[in-house]
């Protein structure tokens, strides 16, 4: 019996005799003892204080067989409660509650986050590049034990339960998610939650895990709005470092510098934006924020434009690519809100 449990059984246990204590007294003394006489006496005999009785009981066989009895079993109903308390507060497990009612809360207030299913390498990945670009997340793992070593480092939000059960997913947040992103052991679960993501949010973004190139299409299908094969980005990292090694180190240290974590960023233009109908010069985003525009992508449009001219106007919803950090990204936020 797990300790919360226990807990809640030696309470019930705890008052299921108190009450047999004020009903047995109460039928042994009848109607020279009150119902207040009854509950003082249960009381002073399930605390074992000693004090002196209500009516003597040394004439009432009866009487006396049956405070025995109620000792022994209060004594026995105390003793299991104390220690089914020490053991929940020892094992840890009301620090446990606790922390899980916290993050519950925390998660709850979770708007456009990103969900991450599975604990495995590609996850991990994923949950540092997370962290180190500061997007608010949820891990979803099945297994205790890789919870535990997936928090260890701390300030890290996640819900315990498999991510092919819906209500693991609601309880993640799903339906408020921006995206989730999905690395469990087989393409058959990867799919399975792919469904049920879908159905639980129609805009939700999802980039799913491929193993098998034959499932690829059936992830689409099901909903994914991208599919990423391991094998696939491990040849193309092969073969880059033996026929464009440079530009690995430079990727390679924009990934791996602690001090300022660049990236290639993107930001979406909305219809509210003040960058709306500006030229990218008038824009100034470059000399305002110091990040690198690379290209810009037109709306409603897969093709991109690679070093834009100055003289483009920015349009609703297209999408500028950037090399910037963080910082720099909230700072052309910031721009594009006050020019």
């Amino acid at each position: 019996m797990k300790g919360k449990k226990r807990i809640y059984f030696s309470l019930l246990m705890f008052f299921a005799v108190f009450f047999i204590g004020v009903i047995g007294f109460k039928i042994i003394g009848g109607d020279k003892w009150s119902f207040l006489d009854s509950l003082y006496m249960t009381v002073i005999t399930l605390s074992t204080v000693g004090y002196g009785e209500v009516v003597d009981l040394s004439a009432n066989p009866g009487a006396r067989a049956f405070t025995i009895v109620f000792i022994l079993l209060s004594l026995g109903t105390i003793a299991f409660a104390v220690t089914s308390i020490t053991s929940f507060i020892v094992e840890g497990e009301l620090k446990n509650l606790l922390g899980r009612r916290r993050m519950e809360k925390e998660i709850s207030k979770l708007k456009d986050h990103y969900i991450v299913c599975g604990s495995d390498e590609t996850s991990q990945t994923v949950i540092q590049e997370l962290v180190l670009t500061k997007r608010p997340f949820v891990v979803v793992e099945p297994l205790q034990e890789k919870i535990e070593k997936l928090s260890s480092p701390g300030n890290i939000l996640f819900v315990h339960g498999d991510p092919t059960e819906d209500n693991v997913l609601i309880q993640a947040g799903i339906e408020k998610a921006k995206g989730i992103i999905l690395s469990l052991p087989s393409d058959e679960a990867n799919l399975f939650v792919t469904i049920s993501a879908r159905s639980l949010n129609p805009d939700v973004r999802i980039v799913t895990k491929g193993i098998d190139v034959k499932s690829h299409k059936k992830m689409f299908k099901a909903g994914s709005d991208a599919v990423v094969s391991p094998e696939f980005i491990g040849g193309m990292r092969m073969v880059s470092e033996m026929i464009r090694p440079a530009v690995v180190t430079f990727l390679d240290m924009m990934l791996r510098d602690r001090e300022e974590i660049l990236r290639f960023e993107e930001i979406h233009v909305d219809k509210n934006s003040t960058f709306v109908g500006k030229t990218i010069g008038e824009a100034n985003i470059d000399k305002e924020t110091n990040s690198l525009l690379v290209a810009l992508k037109r709306a409603g449009s897969d093709k991109y434009e690679f070093n834009p001219s100055k003289s483009i106007e920015i349009q609703k919803d297209d999408v500028l690519v950037l090399i910037a950090t963080m910082d720099m990204i909230k700072q052309i936020e910031k721009v594009a809100a006050e020019n």
